[in-house]
């Protein structure tokens, strides 16, 4: 090929320079035909040039914004796990939560509407239970929606049911434990000033102390205590026996003898303390093999002027 009409000599580097290699490229230049290419554009198409301008912005890095469990449990055990702000559903309970800063935060559903799928049928919505009484600072004592024997998860029932009836704070078992009294369950700074109210802001006990002044617990019988789906458990038939599972001494001390070995037994020999409601009495002193199937209420342990954190 004639390359006679080319005289790369005449580029003036460096402004040309990648003109002028870029040209002879295309042209298929031998190497004995780039002896005019000026030296200077050589050493500057050897080097790197300055940055270009900034492309198109990639695709968003994105991750799951939803775990899911089998239960709750799973979501105790696990929740450090979870980075704030992802949602948790529950396979079983179909229940969302969304992780937050300490903790989890249940999703209230203010809309449910089921598809008429053939063969299915639509559940009864259970009218919402307030966790107020009638704006006055209270805590609500409120017993699980079944009887237990003495080998049970109380406190894990306690915080359960309270999140599937919508309560915002925590519950916690109306039991000693061999961790701590009865009498310290709730909050200190909230046991001497909140009335104790059943689920319908009906006052039960004028503070929490009150309970444990030696009386048995005494309280009027015709105020009733609810469980957490609504009923009424001194008239329930649903608990036989209208018997509250407490393991405490009057004072609110724990019965280590007469705990069902810290709620962890049904066996018939082991004991457990425990108080019959038609005395009128949450702490009369009454022992009953561990096997029976009684009561268990939960305490909310602490005033939230505003449970959603607003």
């Amino acid at each position: 090929m004639d390359h006679g009409h080319f005289n790369l000599s005449l580029f003036n580097p460096p402004r040309q320079c990648c003109q002028v290699l870029s040209f002879c490229h295309s042209l298929a230049l031998k190497t004995d035909d780039l002896q005019h290419v000026p030296y200077s554009c050589v050493l500057t198409a050897a080097m790197p040039g300055p940055p270009g301008p900034p492309g198109e912005p990639g695709p968003p890095v994105t991750r799951n914004l939803v775990t899911t469990f089998q239960n709750i449990e799973g979501m105790l055990e696990k929740v450090h796990l979870v980075t704030e702000g992802t949602l948790i559903y529950l396979r079983e309970t179909s229940d969302v939560f969304i992780r937050v800063r300490n903790g989890w935060r249940k999703l209230q559903v203010l809309l449910h509407y089921v598809l008429p799928f053939p063969g299915f049928q639509s559940l009864p919505v259970l009218n919402p239970i307030s966790d107020t009484n009638n704006g006055k600072p209270a805590l609500h004592l409120v017993a699980l929606n079944l009887p237990l024997s003495g080998d049970m998860r109380a406190d894990f029932h306690c915080f359960q049911q309270a999140q599937q009836a919508g309560l915002k704070t925590t519950y916690r078992a109306f039991l000693s434990s061999h961790l701590q009294d009865l009498v310290a369950v709730v909050r200190k700074t909230d046991r001497y000033n909140l009335p104790i109210v059943n689920l319908k802001g009906e006052t039960l006990f004028n503070n929490w102390e009150s309970i444990f002044n030696g009386n048995g617990g005494q309280f009027n019988i015709h105020v009733p205590i609810y469980s957490f789906d609504g009923r009424n458990v001194m008239t329930d038939p649903l608990w036989p026996q209208k018997i509250i599972w407490h393991g405490s001494t009057t004072n609110g001390i724990r019965l280590v003898s007469n705990y069902c070995e810290a709620w962890h037994t049904a066996d018939l020999a082991a004991m457990g303390q425990a108080s019959p409601l038609k005395m009128g009495k949450l702490l009369d002193q009454k022992a009953y093999g561990c096997n029976n199937q009684f009561i268990v209420l939960c305490i909310e342990n602490s005033f939230v002027s505003d449970p959603q954190g607003k």
